[in-house]
């Protein structure tokens, strides 16, 4: 039975040699040339891999170890991605996409993916704000105080939730005007908790990541310990890495 094969990612040509990679089932992570590109994949021993904890880990491992060791320029592919053959590669992603990946290939020369999740908590960040602001302080006690119709009801809730979302986005705006300048380009995501108030991805020159760091650190001590911040200085630039 021929070999199929586990796709981890595609470097421009002609690509890393001899990587001392382990890749998924404790496979030999090797690389393998199609004209202009080069692929990296370790031979696939499973039908499926079921998207668990330790796959998509030895997924991200093999990618983060290759960019490690030197080789920067990195398309990762998507978790799963299994192949039955170079010819199937070759028909059905670098004959179609050939001049797509050369351009990503080309805005990620010289740059690194970093990633800033930011979390607040809403109950401290209204208590903050009421005793910062007099006058939702007062519309507040109303709907504790006294007897109110459901429109004033209604009306006073939505100016404490639209006052809470300004004070959101105006921290947001603090870490977006401080990092963006560093940036090359920046990608913004959905929040992924209730919590959570900045999910976004920074594609900054690789050298200034230090640079990067200290801006990052700068904005949060502007907030005590108001926010906790997730910053991955080191990832594979998949948000970056989209085929149009």
């Amino acid at each position: 039975m021929a070999d199929r094969y586990y796709l981890y990612g595609i470097f421009p040509a002609p690509g890393p040699a001899n990587l001392p990679l382990e890749g998924l089932d404790a496979q030999v992570v090797q690389t393998h040339n199609l004209g202009d590109f080069t692929f990296l994949y370790s031979v696939a021993c499973q039908k499926r891999y079921l998207s668990s904890r330790k796959n998509l880990l030895g997924h991200e491992k093999v990618l983060e170890a290759a960019m490690e060791q030197g080789h920067r320029t990195l398309l990762p592919l998507q978790f799963g991605l299994i192949v039955d053959s170079w010819e199937q590669v070759q028909e059905d992603l670098v004959a179609p996409h050939a001049d797509d990946l050369a351009q990503l290939f080309e805005r990620l020369d010289g740059c690194r993916e970093v990633s800033i999740k930011v979390q607040w908590e809403p109950s401290t960040e209204l208590e903050l704000m009421m005793a910062e602001n007099a006058d939702l302080r007062a519309q507040r006690d109303q709907l504790e105080g006294t007897q109110l119709g459901m429109e004033q009801v209604i009306f006073i809730g939505q100016q404490i939730e639209a006052a809470l979302e300004e004070r959101q986005q105006g921290i947001v705006d603090q870490f977006r005007q401080a990092l963006t300048p560093l940036a090359k380009d920046v990608l913004e995501n959905a929040p992924q908790t209730d919590v959570m108030i900045y999910n976004a991805a920074y594609l900054i020159p690789w050298e200034s990541e230090a640079a990067f760091s200290e801006a990052v650190t700068a904005v949060d001590s502007g907030f005590g310990d108001r926010l906790r911040i997730r910053y991955n200085n080191f990832t594979a630039p998949y948000n970056f890495a989209q085929l149009n």
